[in-house]
């Protein structure tokens, strides 16, 4: 899980003391019994607090776990999204277990990516794929009329919690779902992840997935192979003049955190072809300098990497992709990138490009020959007026990304 940028400053009150002991408690469990009674405890109060739009107390919980504990910031942030991305809802006197699924849309273009309202027939007709190839045949299903960007999601865990329940009981009920006001506009990226947002509800202990009904895991690789060639063609409605992949519909967290992940090599071609276009140069007159940056960078732990792109004249940067880092991957490039390799395989692991490796090896692809990787570890600083990330040039300077004055304006984003 990848960790929290910046702990906040809440005032810790005695619902978040509970909540921090709570999660303290389970690390410490030496049995499953006890580990399951912790988090019982855990669940209940975070059901209340989520109810009760009490974010702030879950906030301060995880600030303190997070400066303190790292093991049970893991637990607690896990119980949270849980709890937020699911519910038990009753019925016609009768139990339902419901689960909010993201459905990662990755595009591309050096034009824009389309959000917002789904016409009604295009959500009648992905719901109707999504029960027929990945859901369990007795789901229930309410799609949100929404193509999502990822800064028109839910931000925090009542944010969360609150659609799933909303959705959960349209699809109890049948009842039709509105197109959301006031969305905030979408940053203009080249290369960026939409979200179809769903929520399936099953009798209480039922399976949810296709997958789990049948028992064999191969059914998953069926679904993802099956949704892909039948949801696209009418995705691609939605997004036109994108380059387009689909991914497996998930529960909420984790499909945020894996349309993340997988669009990062899609930004660093997206760049590329973009700065083609755009400034009339080939890949191999273009310069990339790789820096990793972190909150903190006495500890050697990185949060992501940044890439800047600069022409071969004057080396000044003119565009910047930000690479995010999640769970071990910010271990793996600690040290001596050289070494790695030759570590893992004196571990006896069976040996994997880490986030550095396979940044390089996709700027070579894209034609780029020089590269510079600068070894020290930068801090994550932004422009003070615009806040926009600030990228490494090939001196190790940090700098605002931008085009040259004499091209045409276009997006001015980074991913």
């Amino acid at each position: 899980m990848r960790r929290q940028n910046k702990p906040g400053s809440h005032k810790l009150s005695a619902d978040g003391q509970r909540l921090a002991t709570f999660a303290s408690a389970v690390v410490l469990s030496s049995s499953r019994i006890e580990e399951r009674g912790w988090e019982s405890q855990i669940d209940a109060l975070l059901q209340k607090l989520l109810k009760a739009d009490h974010q702030d107390t879950i906030d301060g919980a995880l600030d303190l776990l997070f400066q303190s504990d790292a093991i049970a910031y893991d637990v607690l942030m896990e119980a949270a999204e849980a709890n937020s991305e699911s519910a038990v809802l009753e019925h016609d006197d009768q139990l339902y277990d419901a689960l909010l699924l993201a459905v990662p849309v990755l595009a591309w273009t050096r034009f824009s990516i389309a959000s917002g309202p789904i016409p009604a027939d295009l959500v009648l007709t992905l719901s109707a794929h999504l029960q027929a190839h990945v859901l369990a045949p007795d789901a229930k299903i309410a799609m949100a009329p929404t193509l999502f960007a990822i800064d028109q999601l839910p931000r925090s865990h009542v944010e969360t919690w609150t659609v799933t329940q909303r959705l959960a009981q349209a699809a109890l009920k049948h009842t039709a779902l509105r197109t959301p006001t006031g969305v905030p506009d979408t940053a203009p990226f080249l290369a960026d992840t939409r979200y179809l947002l769903v929520a399936v509800v099953v009798p209480a202990g039922a399976p949810l997935m296709r997958w789990q009904a049948s028992f064999d895991l191969a059914d998953r690789d069926l679904a993802l192979a099956q949704w892909q060639a039948q949801a696209l063609p009418n995705i691609t409605r939605l997004l036109p003049g994108c380059g387009i992949e689909l991914l497996l519909p998930e529960a909420y967290y984790v499909a945020c955190r894996e349309g993340d992940r997988q669009i990062r090599p899609a930004s660093i071609s997206a760049a590329v072809h973009f700065l083609h276009h755009t400034l009339a140069i080939e890949a191999r007159d273009l310069q990339a300098s790789i820096g990793s940056f972190g909150e903190d960078t006495i500890d050697g732990h990185a949060d992501e990497y940044r890439i800047g792109f600069s022409t071969g004249k004057d080396g000044d940067v003119v565009y910047g992709v930000v690479w995010p880092l999640y769970g071990e991957e910010d271990e793996e490039d600690a040290g001596d990138p050289a070494a790695l390799p030759l570590q893992r395989l004196a571990a006896g692991e069976v040996p994997h490009p880490t986030p550095l490796e396979e940044i390089t090896a996709l700027l070579r692809d894209a034609g780029i020959t020089r590269i510079t990787r600068h070894p020290d570890r930068f801090p994550l600083e932004f422009c003070d007026d615009c806040g926009a990330p600030l990228f490494p040039d090939p001196d190790a300077e940090l700098v605002h990304a931008e085009m040259p004055e004499d091209v045409p304006q276009g997006t001015t984003h980074f991913h």
